[in-house]
């Protein structure tokens, strides 16, 4: 007997969809009450199918939510299901597979997955044949319907359709849709060519048996009249670029042609895919070689392509000029992330040596815009292409360029200032000759009296500003600083945003040259606080902070502190403690606080209570959590994570004053919880904390080194780089602040505090810096960690020279002189005298890492001086000849002058 719905029961279902399609909240949360109840009886989901595949009469979005709600209780506990219900539902759904609806088909189609994703395709055998054999059905909904159902399992489940476990249905199934390329219904065609596109990424072994016959169909659909088939014929070739451009070559020009014709489709979508064509071809090795001839069609396609539609500017109110005094809504704001602090050190001719991280292309953009669109993604290819083809693009853009940047639609030429930003990296050095005459057309470009000119303008400024601060100030610096701040305060969001972000570029480019001007730079950055957003807000403390990083210790003057100060410490009172707000502004005052050293003196007190609040907060929430996770939220720890930079940059920067703010709280307590955190993030902050507290104030260090050691040796895991480059740097300064405190003490035996710790960390410290493919920052800090142990307990250090020696003395010649770097060459000196043996083998690097001084101190110059004469003395004359040959000359040349060897 098949199963029969109860006419009440019917009624009570049906009433139950119609009110959940009410707005009212009321009316929602009574129907949802109401659904928890009828889940209790199992045959309630017979009744929605029914509603779904039977009830005819209802209109579509009822019997469409029917299914909606039915697919739901399915990912929730299908398990659950009684087999009777189970196997009414499928039949119901096969038979029902082609409703003369669209809507309704899409639905079954959507519970079909569903119930497949729920390991169904092994235990409903009959699915997949029976939905194949229903696409040669002469009824179009059925087929349809079939194939719909169909692209959604293949979305879903292709790796297992793609497996033994299913005795590889792929090798009827791919044969039987590339079939269905030739339908006469474009629908069919583009639900075919999807199926098949889900298993190119995968490689599966089905379609490689049929690539040519795959690629052959495609391009017989190549001047297809339907969008949503050329749509999928793009996206098809984009993929076999990755996966299978072995098999494209031989007609890559014929694809290459079609892709240029494509990439103007009338249909944006279609443009898109077509878009990502030259996205992909730019990272592969051959693209050079098969673009070359093409460059002169694509390059005015893809700068065609880079301006805004008329749907954008109305998206991005392009005609509203002033909008600062509209509020952000929250969605307007993306999270941040906070990135943790991580010790790094200063290398020869320039700064830390961390990747330079520039942002996604076309960065100036909205987010109420789908993220990704034909602008963004045309003006990426034309990034990557500039990257790959360098000045050789240059011909075939700068005719275009002219025309361009000088038009009257302001539309046009705002796409021409975003071309110019886009080559920025790839096409520098044949830019250069047009750049004096280019940027301060560009300076122009910011008084537009359109916004989305002027914001572009300030992006592409940006890109160019290692070029601007390259010459003279006058010419171009000042020029385009007095502009871009001027934007900083211009009356529209977007430019404020832009211009924000701009002046943080040129701030980390200039440096120091921006000194004079600090008093001008400050005004402004001070009268922003008042005029900005929320939105705006977090990108002016990110700012502020970069300045301080920028012009460091000269921001310590009673003038500029007093500027800057009061409006940050004001936005410090006014945020709660739970306020993510904190986190950028907590970023600002520790390079603020850095900077100004004895500056901070003033604001340090609350500052620095506030921090340690934080932490101990989140740590007791942390606590509850762990204890009750049922009754108690996570905490988030970035809060924490903040606080304990912050800490680390007033260390840094009051240095021996912050010994009484340490004294008054309980930081070492809570430190000692920190580092045994489970998240890393957190780890890696606390051991920062730890070595920039042993630099400031070591007496309140130094009673816990006891227990912090064995926790430091623990976390000398390199599989957490940050975690376990902290770690090694804080071991590196307790060494020396143990060494130099007992040396006042006993002269005999300085390294005996530090003598029991060694064993927890020395065999870490050498295995790290022997791996492979170790990071550079954590090599450096390994080596300096190891000469300063080694420094204070020669003893213990010295027997294990020729495990080191080498690695330690090619990771740290290219570091710059500095404290660090003397006390750890101090270390190998000394070790050297107690292991000569040690380092016979491996001499020519010590001599190669000694010549990398350029002004050692005296005393150490003559450890060297003893270690280098010792060795030719020990070695004699015409051995010492034999071995200097293998010097390069530079290095001779350096040995000779320095130490007459």
């Amino acid at each position: 007997m098949e199963w029969q719905p109860d006419e009440q029961g019917l009624q009570q279902v049906l009433q139950l969809l119609k009110d959940s399609q009410s707005p009212n909240t009321v009316t929602q949360r009574a129907v949802q009450q109401k659904l928890e109840q009828l889940n209790q009886f199992p045959d309630f989901n017979n009744y929605l199918i029914f509603v779904l595949t039977r009830l005819k009469t209802e209109d579509e979005p009822t019997r469409s939510l029917s299914g909606l709600i039915l697919k739901n209780n399915v990912k929730a506990h299908y398990q659950n299901f009684p087999p009777a219900v189970a196997d009414f539902i499928k039949q119901e759904c096969l038979n029902n597979i082609g409703d003369p609806s669209p809507l309704i088909r899409a639905t079954i189609g959507i519970l079909i997955t569903t119930i497949a994703s729920k390991g169904e395709l092994q235990t409903w055998p009959e699915l997949l044949p029976q939905l194949c054999n229903l696409l040669n059905s002469e009824d179009y909904n059925t087929c349809e319907g079939s194939f719909g159902a169909l692209q959604k399992i293949c979305e879903d489940s292709s790796e297992l359709l793609d497996s033994d476990a299913l005795n590889r249905p792929l090798n009827i199934m791919i044969p039987k849709f590339l079939q269905f390329f030739k339908h006469c219904s474009p629908k069919i065609r583009s639900h075919a060519i999807a199926c098949v596109n889900q298993f190119i990424i995968g490689r599966a072994q089905a379609l490689m048996d049929h690539i040519d016959t795959f690629i052959e169909s495609l391009f017989a659909l190549a001047a297809d009249e339907d969008s949503e088939v050329r749509k999928n014929v793009c996206r098809a070739l984009v993929m076999l670029l990755e996966v299978r451009i072995d098999r494209l070559i031989p007609h890559m020009h014929s694809i290459i042609q079609y892709m240029l014709q494509r990439t103007q489709d009338p249909d944006e979508n279609v443009a898109l895919e077509a878009c990502e064509f030259w996205l992909t071809l730019a990272e592969q090795p051959i693209c050079k070689e098969m673009l070359s001839g093409h460059l002169v069609q694509l390059t005015p396609i893809l700068v065609n392509g880079m301006k805004y539609s008329e749907i954008d500017i109305i998206l991005l109110k392009g005609d509203v000029e002033e909008d600062e005094a509209v509020p952000d809504s929250d969605q307007d704001i993306k999270p941040r992330f906070h990135k943790s602090r991580t010790v790094t050190l200063q290398h020869e001719g320039g700064e830390g040596e961390e990747g330079e991280d520039i942002e996604e292309d076309d960065d100036d953009d909205d987010d109420t815009l789908s993220d990704w669109n034909l602008r963004k993604c045309s003006a990426a290819a034309l990034d990557v292409l500039a990257n790959v083809f360098r000045d050789e693009l240059l011909p075939h853009l700068l005719p275009l360029l002219k025309g361009l940047l000088f038009h009257p639609d302001w539309v046009i030429k705002e796409s021409g200032i975003l071309v110019l930003g886009a080559i920025a990296e790839g096409c520098m050095q044949g830019m250069v000759p047009y750049l004096p005459e280019l940027i301060p057309h560009l300076i122009q470009c910011l008084c537009d009296k359109k916004a989305l000119v002027r914001s572009i303008a300030c992006w592409t400024l940006s890109r160019y500003a290692h070029w601007v601060v390259s010459q003279p100030p006058d010419s171009y610096l000042k020029p385009l600083m007095t502009e871009l701040l001027k934007r900083i305060l211009d009356g529209n969001k977007r430019v404020q945003e832009a211009a924000c972000s701009a002046f943080a570029t040129l701030e980390e480019e200039a440096c120091t040259e921006l000194v004079p001007y600090l008093s001008f730079i400050l005004d402004t950055l001070v009268f922003a606080f008042g005029k900005y957003q929320h939105k705006n807000l977090l990108i002016l403390y990110d700012a502020i902070g970069t300045l301080a990083d920028s012009v460091g210790h000269h921001l310590n003057q009673p003038e500029y502190i007093q500027k800057l100060m009061p409006p940050l410490i004001a936005k410090w009172n006014e945020l709660k403690d739970e306020d993510k707000d904190l986190f950028p502004l907590l970023e600002c005052l520790s390079s603020v606080a850095t900077a100004l050293q004895s500056g901070f003196l003033p604001y340090c007190e609350p500052v620095y209570q506030r921090c340690v609040t934080l932490v101990q907060k989140t740590l007791a929430q942390a606590m509850m959590y762990n204890q009750h996770p049922d009754q108690y939220e996570a905490p988030d720890k970035d809060f924490m994570i903040v606080a304990l930079d912050l800490l680390s940059g007033l260390a840094e920067g009051l240095g021996g004053h912050v010994e009484q703010l340490v004294a008054r709280s309980n930081i070492m307590t809570l430190l000692f919880q920190c580092m045994q955190d489970t998240m890393p993030e957190v780890r890696q902050s606390s051991f920062a904390l730890l070595g920039d507290l042993t630099k400031a104030c070591f007496l309140h260090v130094k009673p816990c080194i006891a227990e912090f050691m064995p926790i430091l040796g623990l976390n000398l895991n390199p599989e957490f780089i940050s975690v376990c480059n902290n770690a090694t740097w804080a071991i590196g300064e307790i060494s020396m602040q143990m060494g130099t405190s007992i040396k006042q003490q006993t002269r005999d035996c300085p390294g005996a505090e530090m003598q029991p710790y060694v064993g927890m960390v020395l065999p870490h410290l050498v295995e790290i810096i022997n791996r492979p493919n170790t990071p550079k920052t954590l090599l450096e800090n390994t080596a300096i960690t190891i000469g300063r142990l080694g420094y204070v307990c020669p003893q213990e250090v010295a027997p294990q020279l020729q495990q080191f020696i080498r690695p330690w003395c090619t990771s740290l010649r290219n570091i710059r002189d500095n404290e660090e770097k003397d006390s750890a060459f101090r270390g190998i000196c000394v070790m050297i005298g107690v292991n000569p043996a040690g380092v016979v083998q491996d001499f020519i690097f010590f001599c190669d890492a000694v010549a990398s001084w350029v002004n050692p101190k005296d005393d150490l110059r003559d450890m060297f001086y003893k270690i280098l004469h010792g060795f030719k003395d020990q070695v004699g004359e015409e051995n010492w000849q034999q071995f200097s040959e293998q010097f390069p000359p530079l290095l001779k040349e350096r040995l000779s002058a320095c130490y007459g060897v």
